[in-house]
């Protein structure tokens, strides 16, 4: 587990592009002292696990959000394999089930490098409505509780959620419980494709550990600017999580 009291690079900025010169273009306007990287799916899919020890090597924390979901022993070895490369985190998802999330913990705890395990509990892109199509009654907040709970049981570090349920999640599960939040975006900037949103402060005053933020850093004219502006406004914030 990650100590979270005097962690303060809370902002994870997505590397959201379709090709490696175009990341490194923005990767190049980032401090690693600062901030913490992430690497989807189009990207990894694209480039391979070069790009990860790329920046691995130049000082980045990588959280590798490809959110495995299969067979326990198919995304064990997954797990496996992403920690060798070094990364930071990497994450499955709670609706997998006990048997995969247990192996994954299990083959992270083998590795010589343990990276943070964490779980995808209800995609931020889902409404009720959503759930409701793929047969899940409950509402947002319910199931992801849900599935955090059941996550924390099989000995996850923590679970990506909307900061719309950080507080529950936080009072339920223990300020240690890693809560990341999707769906960030500073007061006046486009919701884009995402439903269940909150401001960078909020998140924070919420319980929220750490931020993904996308498109407010990576389409701004000075990337590197906006994230010292973000960190500015959450100047004083850090200390509600402690």
């Amino acid at each position: 587990m990650t100590n979270t009291a005097v962690d303060t690079k809370r902002i994870i900025v997505a590397l959201d592009f379709p090709d490696v010169p175009t990341a490194r273009q923005l990767v190049a306007q980032l401090d690693p002292s600062l901030c913490r990287v992430k690497i989807g799916k189009e990207l990894f899919t694209r480039c391979g696990p070069s790009f990860v020890e790329e920046l691995v090597s130049q000082g980045f924390d990588v959280f590798l959000d490809l959110k495995y979901h299969d067979i326990p022993n198919t995304v064990a070895k997954a797990v496996s394999a992403a920690a060798q490369l070094g990364v930071w985190m990497v994450n499955v998802h709670a609706s997998g089930g006990r048997a995969m999330m247990t192996a994954a913990r299990e083959a992270v705890e083998a590795s010589a490098h343990k990276p943070l395990l964490i779980a995808v509990t209800v995609l931020t892109s889902m409404a009720q409505s959503d759930l409701l199509e793929v047969g899940v009654n409950g509402t947002p907040e319910e199931q992801v509780l849900k599935l955090a709970r059941l996550s924390q049981d099989c000995g996850m570090d923590g679970v990506v959620c909307s900061a719309a349920e950080t507080s529950i999640l936080a009072s339920q599960l223990g300020k240690d419980f890693v809560l990341v939040t999707p769906g960030i975006r500073p007061a006046g900037d486009a919701a884009n494709d995402q439903k269940r949103i909150v401001t960078p402060v909020d998140a924070i005053a919420a319980g929220s550990h750490y931020l993904v933020i996308g498109r407010p850093i990576s389409q701004a004219a000075n990337p590197g600017e906006k994230l010292k502006t973000i960190l500015a406004q959450l100047d004083g914030k850090i200390g509600n999580l402690c």
